[in-house]
């Protein structure tokens, strides 16, 4: 954490003496339109530049840095006299601030800080709580907190919303998909186990929540979807087709579904195994979004293959108990 400073520099200032000015008749504000207009500039008139019109601004020559004796030879109009300004005011060098930084009419002083090895947002809050705490600010003075950490905050109260968003679409989409509940929420359970996956990852590559890093979990909610849309696809298949009770139906789909949901999961996830091994420029961005894809289908893969035939075999025979002979579907 640093204090943002501006440069110094070499000024020529202009003290003016208020006793010789007043023997002269001569208001201070003469003195200093006569300072500005010279090398300030003043607009004189105006000229078109096609369409455009454009003010013409006379001023004198800059003096060279140092050139106080340029300065003091300023003529100031004096009613019908012309008094040079070096008789009127103290012309001297003196260092001063390169520029002063002013806000909504206010004159501030910036703390910058970068952050690493945790995420932004609850750096943010932590210093805000320890600063309302043990800073006392005199009459005048307050504090403003700006950064990226807004922009964070922004995007993740619309993550808020987006996120239970998205789970309901999918859902919709796969009930329209199988027409039927249990199907589709079986599938939905991917959800979960792709977010174990992809925390488990954050936390092991000691890598913040970031904005990117949530939007890498709506993708891989719907990359983990695609394999258990494969498997439970298979399985309704397997039961219309031969008549296969639920038990039989899963075994043969998670046999023959192994491969496609293997490929469906290597093929992301070494896609973006650049992208998450990356430090290059840029790569702060990127590198969140690619670990929680590759964690989640780690575990999505896995816990899909594993644990999604048997929660389908024990939903359905709680499901459809009472019910005789296989079922058909659509």
């Amino acid at each position: 954490m640093e204090i943002y400073r501006a440069g110094n520099a070499r000024h020529i200032v202009a003290d003016i003496d208020r006793d010789a000015i007043s023997r002269v008749g001569l208001p201070v504000k003469d003195v200093e339109d006569t300072v500005e207009s010279a090398y300030g500039g003043t607009i004189a008139t105006s000229m078109w530049e096609g369409e455009r019109r454009v003010g013409v601004r006379v001023k004198l020559p800059t003096p060279a840095e140092g050139d106080t004796y340029a300065v003091s030879r300023l003529e100031v109009p004096v009613g019908s006299m012309r008094l040079p300004l070096g008789s009127l005011a103290n012309v001297h060098l003196d260092a001063g601030r390169t520029q002063i930084n002013r806000e909504q009419g206010g004159r501030f002083l910036a703390l910058k800080c970068n952050v690493e090895s945790r995420d932004l947002g609850s750096f943010v809050e932590e210093v805000q709580a320890a600063v309302a705490k043990e800073v006392n600010l005199p009459d005048g003075y307050y504090l403003t907190w700006g950064g990226e950490f807004e922009n964070q905050r922004r995007a993740m109260k619309r993550l808020m919303v987006i996120v239970p968003l998205s789970i309901g679409v999918i859902f919709m989409l796969l009930y329209l998909t199988f027409r039927e509940a249990l199907p589709a929420v079986v599938v939905l359970l991917d959800v979960p186990f792709a977010t174990v996956g992809g925390v488990f990852a954050l936390y092991l590559t000691h890598t913040v929540l970031s904005v990117s890093a949530a939007v890498g979990f709506i993708t891989l909610f719907g990359v983990a979807v695609m394999d258990g849309v494969l498997l439970v696809t298979y399985i309704l298949q397997a039961r219309a087709k031969h008549g296969d009770d639920a038990q039989d139906a899963i075994l043969k789909a998670v046999s023959q579904r192994l491969r496609p949901v293997l490929m469906t999961a290597l093929l992301a996830s070494l896609g973006l195994l650049p992208a998450a091994t990356s430090h290059a420029i840029g790569s702060d961005t990127q590198r969140p979004f690619a670990i929680v894809i590759i964690g989640g289908l780690i575990s999505s893969t896995l816990l899909t293959l594993l644990i999604l035939p048997t929660l389908y075999e024990l939903m359905d025979r709680w499901f459809y108990r009472g019910r005789v002979g296989p079922r058909a579907t659509s």
